[in-house]
């Protein structure tokens, strides 16, 4: 994962970004990644996935 932090309290996932990193371009060029898992990933302790893409126009 790149710019993602996930932390679990009871019931409640929260997943923290820093909007204010880039990663560069996505592979068309169209966007800058700013954060990614890089696909689906578990969540600790938990039978649901999370996929998370957050990203800007160039």
């Amino acid at each position: 994962m790149k710019n993602v932090e996930m932390s679990m309290e009871g019931d409640i996932l929260t997943v923290k970004v820093d909007l204010s990193k880039e990663f560069g371009p996505s592979s068309s060029g169209k966007t800058i990644i700013i954060a990614t898992t890089e696909g689906n990933q578990s969540i600790p302790g938990r039978d649901e996935k999370i996929g998370l893409n957050v990203y800007r126009k160039q």
